[in-house]
């Protein structure tokens, strides 16, 4: 069960890695994929940056989840699925594009890049 919540954590945080990253790493060469920048990061530079600064983050808070586990309750599949996916998928979404916009917001503040 651990491995399956990790995993769907691990898919949709690399959903806002994504909307973060491919923007920034090609809108020189396609200024349309500004639109894809939803999250309003200052520059291509403090994207990336923030991408990565967030993803050595997540992976050092994800540790103790890994080496505990998720706790078991007994119920159906179908609920336990439910679960996961609420708690881990949507949370795996709403946490980086936060994450991620408040890393950009410092790196920018402090002229980082």
């Amino acid at each position: 069960m651990t491995r399956g919540s990790l995993t769907t954590f691990s898919i949709a945080n690399d959903v806002a890695k994504y909307f973060a990253i491919i923007p920034a790493l090609f809108v020189a060469t396609y200024p349309a994929l500004d639109a894809l920048n939803v999250m309003g990061l200052a520059s291509p530079q403090s994207a990336i940056l923030s991408a990565v600064i967030f993803n050595a983050l997540i992976i050092v808070a994800l540790i103790p989840l890994a080496l505990k586990g998720v706790a078991y309750r007994p119920s159906g599949a179908a609920s336990l699925l439910r679960r996961n996916l609420l708690v881990y998928g949507v949370g795996g979404l709403v946490l980086p594009f936060a994450g991620i916009k408040l890393i950009d917001a410092a790196v920018s503040a402090l002229h980082l890049v």
